[in-house]
C-alpha cells in the first residue's frame, strides 16, 4: 500500500493522504512558539528585534547547511553572523547600513548570497513593519497570522480531502485542495484581524479578505520555492529545531515572500496606515 501511495504521489495522481503522524509534534511546537512570538510582537522594541535577529541567523545557518556548510565550517559561521549583523543594524535604526550589509552578502557567492538577500529582505521587512506602520503590532500580526493560517489550512484540508497534486515534481505532498483550503483560511483570518484593528476604516472587511488572500498566495509561493530548493539539494528538512516542522526555514518559508510584499504594499498606504489600505488616500 505504501509503495502504491508513493508511486501515485510521484506521478501526480489524486491521493487521499490521511497522514496525521506529525500532528502531535506540530501542536506541541505551536503551543510553545505562538505565545512566545506573540509576546515579542506585542511588546516590540528590543525583545521583538532580538527574536527577528535570532530567526534570521538561524535561517541563514540552515540555508548554508543545505549547501554543505554546517556551523562547524567557517563559511557556515560567516553566513549566520552576516545575517545577524543585517538585522542588528536595522534594530539600531541604521536602515541604509542594514541594506548595504545584506547586499554585501553576495560576495559569499550566488547560492549563499541569495540566501542572505532572501532572509535579509524578510527580516528587515518584519522589523520595518513593526516600527514604521500603524498599528505596528497589528500589521505584523496580520502578516504572520495569514501565513500561519494558510499553512495550517493547507495542511488540514490537504490531508482531509487529498486530491490532485499541486506541484508533484517539487513537493508530492501538496494538493490543490490544500492550497485552496489554506487560501480560504487566510481570507477569513484577514477579515477578522483587520476588523479588530483600532480605528478600522470603511471597507475593512473586504480589504482584509483581499490582502489576506494576497499574503496567502505569497506564502504559498515561498513554500514551493523552499521545497524546490530542498529537492534540488537532496534534503528533506532544512533543520530539526522545530519538532513536526523541521527547521526555521521549513516553518517560516512563506514569510520570505509574504513579508517583503507586505512592506512594499505599505509604501502605497496613506501615511503610516496598515498596508491593506494601500491606494486609499
Amino acid at each position: 500500500m505504501q509503495d502504491r501511495r508513493e508511486a501515485a504521489a510521484a506521478s501526480g495522481a489524486p491521493v487521499k493522504s490521511g497522514n496525521w503522524k506529525d500532528l502531535r509534534a506540530r501542536l506541541v511546537s505551536a503551543a510553545v512558539l505562538i505565545p512566545c512570538a506573540g509576546l515579542c510582537v506585542w511588546y516590540g522594541g528590543l525583545l521583538y528585534g532580538a527574536m527577528i535577529v535570532l530567526a534570521m541567523a538561524g535561517m541563514a545557518a540552515e540555508w548554508a547547511r543545505m549547501f554543505g556548510f554546517g556551523l562547524e565550517t567557517r563559511r557556515g559561521q560567516l553566513c549566520m553572523a552576516w545575517a545577524a549583523c543585517t538585522g542588528i543594524a536595522a534594530v539600531a535604526g541604521h536602515w541604509s547600513g542594514a541594506l548595504l550589509v545584506m547586499a554585501a552578502g553576495l560576495v559569499l557567492g550566488p547560492a549563499l548570497g541569495a540566501g542572505q538577500v532572501a532572509i535579509g529582505c524578510a527580516g528587515l521587512s518584519l522589523l520595518w513593519l513593526r516600527a514604521m506602520s500603524d498599528p505596528g503590532a497589528g500589521v505584523v500580526l496580520f502578516v504572520v497570522s495569514c501565513v500561519a493560517l494558510s499553512d495550517t489550512g493547507a495542511y488540514m484540508t490537504g490531508r482531509l480531502f487529498g486530491g490532485p497534486k499541486l506541484a508533484p515534481r517539487i513537493s508530492p505532498a501538496k494538493t490543490w485542495s490544500g492550497s485552496i483550503g489554506g487560501l480560504a483560511c487566510a481570507v477569513l483570518g484577514g477579515m477578522l484581524i483587520a476588523s479588530l484593528m483600532p480605528a478600522a476604516q470603511p471597507g475593512v472587511l473586504w480589504r482584509g479578505a483581499v490582502f489576506g488572500g494576497v499574503i496567502a498566495l505569497a506564502a504559498q509561493v515561498g513554500d514551493l520555492a523552499e521545497s524546490a530548493l530542498k529537492r534540488a539539494r537532496g534534503v528533506k528538512d532544512s533543520g530539526t529545531i522545530l519538532p513536526g516542522h523541521g527547521g526555521l526555514l521549513d516553518r517560516f518559508d512563506g514569510l520570505l515572500v509574504a513579508a517583503p510584499m507586505a512592506a512594499l504594499l505599505s509604501l502605497g498606504a496613506a501615511g503610516r496606515a496598515a498596508f491593506w489600505y494601500v491606494g486609499q488616500h
